[in-house]
């Protein structure tokens, strides 16, 4: 009798299917809060770096159409152009445009003339890692120039990605002259 009732009641309770979806629910919507917030934080990271590489690529082709020297107050500019477009803050952003020249006869780049925004020292060497992202194919004496930022990336929530630094790099020719000197004053 008894084994006959548990069996009644174990039936009646699988076939039973008032307040599943409030269980179900209740299971459920943390884990779709919590994917919710993982995609858009992702989403967010993406979205930051295709903003920063695009700005790097705005003033290395700024750059690549002057046809006059590159001053201290032109760098300054660029500087806060870049953090308007980045959307971030100077505490956080860095800037480094350097040209350099390629020596066909030795096969090397040489650094003419770097200078920097923020925290990053200015360029003085082509490092062996830096050589291998520039172009194989230039000319003796062809110059690029080097627009290079890092910008300090924080996530809004905390749900499996750390706060990170985005860099970003791109050489460019000059477009209207064949160099592109920087002047002091």
């Amino acid at each position: 009798m008894i084994n006959t009732f548990l069996k009644s009641r174990i039936r009646r309770f699988r076939k039973d299917e008032t307040g599943a979806i409030s269980a179900e629910a209740i299971i459920v919507f943390p884990l779709l809060l919590w994917l919710f917030g993982v995609g858009w934080v992702y989403f967010d990271a993406f979205r930051q770096q295709n903003v920063n590489q695009k700005a790097n690529f705005v003033i290395a082709d700024m750059i690549s159409r002057e046809t006059s020297s590159i001053t201290n107050s032109y760098i300054s500019n660029t500087y806060s152009l870049l953090l308007l477009l980045d959307q971030s803050t100077s505490a956080n952003t860095d800037m480094r445009i350097s040209v350099v020249q390629y020596d066909g006869v030795q096969k090397k780049w040489s650094v003419k003339w770097s200078k920097t925004r923020g925290t990053k020292t200015a360029l003085t060497t082509i490092t062996t890692d830096m050589a291998t992202r520039l172009p194989s194919k230039v000319t003796h004496t062809e110059q690029l120039i080097l627009v290079e930022t890092w910008d300090d990336y924080a996530p809004v929530l905390k749900v499996g990605l750390n706060d990170f630094e985005i860099k970003t790099f791109s050489f460019t020719s000059p477009r209207y002259s064949t160099q592109i000197p920087y002047s002091q004053s």
